[in-house]
């Protein structure tokens, strides 16, 4: 079954190749030295927010080719990031990425469970995550574990 464990630094290799393949999968841009420099402060402490690790011990097919077990390799990866909100009533957080090789075996319903615990641990009140329109399968999976629609519109500015 899968156990999460807390990003560190020395995980940023594992890091950049399990980002790269999510937005190689998504159809996202990726950009190696950009990510790195976001994960960064991510690793070293709290502050802004935590990078976690899914790790599948045993699990067929725990490798980037999908073959043999490699039981150091993790499957997936979350990057929670804090925020504030008086809406909110304080403290709240971002589920910015989740990824899991092989989706659809059920590692991901293990494991956000336990996301939701390390949010509830930092003192997070509410989380909030975004998926593409076309994306069902993701809402449907996000709905099976109690996150709701909003109908509010998020709206983005670089700076």
């Amino acid at each position: 079954m899968p156990v999460i464990r807390r990003g560190r630094p020395a995980d940023l290799d594992t890091l950049l190749v399990l980002i790269r393949e999510f937005n190689e999968v998504d159809g996202h841009d990726h950009d190696d030295a950009r990510v790195a420099r976001a994960l960064g402060p991510l690793l070293r402490d709290d502050e802004h927010g935590q990078v976690w690790l899914i790790d599948a011990p045993g699990v067929p097919g725990n490798d980037a080719a999908g073959g043999a077990v490699d039981d150091a390799l993790p499957v997936g990866y979350a990057v929670l990031c804090w925020g504030y909100s008086l809406e909110s009533g304080g403290r709240e957080a971002v589920l910015d990425e989740i990824f899991v090789r092989d989706r659809g075996r059920g590692l991901g319903s293990v494991a956000l469970p336990e996301l939701l615990d390390a949010c509830r641990a930092a003192g997070v009140l509410r989380v909030f995550l975004e998926t593409e329109g076309p994306n069902e399968r993701a809402r449907r999976f996000y709905r099976r574990h109690g996150f709701q629609d909003e109908t509010s519109i998020w709206m983005t500015r670089d700076l």
